[in-house]
């Protein structure tokens, strides 16, 4: 089991080519450094794929989502990052409108 206790939103658009190095660059770019148990979120231009890197402390992992139709809810602020909360996380890659999303309202998958 991954252990995440914080994940993050990096608002700019990024390469989907970007493989676990090019991210690990962008996320000490943005956020000053990778924290052990922090998940980093970045979406395309399209807002049609999705990369988290999560840095557990041993190494790096990296997970690719893709929706088929539609796109993610992305937000459009003039900040660089920002946290989001596991129940928005969850909304957001399956392409729900997460910040509608009160910080105790949750998600049942049917």
């Amino acid at each position: 089991m991954i252990r995440i206790d914080q994940i993050w939103l990096s608002v700019e658009p990024v390469d989907m080519r970007c493989g676990v190095d090019r991210l690990l660059a962008r996320v000490i770019e943005v956020f000053g450094r990778s924290q052990p148990h922090h998940a980093y979120v970045f979406a395309n231009r399209r807002g049609s794929r999705l990369k988290v890197l999560v840095c557990d402390g041993f190494g790096v992992w990296l997970a690719v989502r893709r929706l088929h139709q539609g796109s993610m809810h992305w937000p459009s602020h003039a900040d660089k990052h920002m946290p989001i909360t596991p129940e928005q996380a969850q909304a957001l890659v399956i392409g729900l409108p997460w910040q509608r999303l009160a910080q105790f309202d949750r998600i049942d998958t049917i």
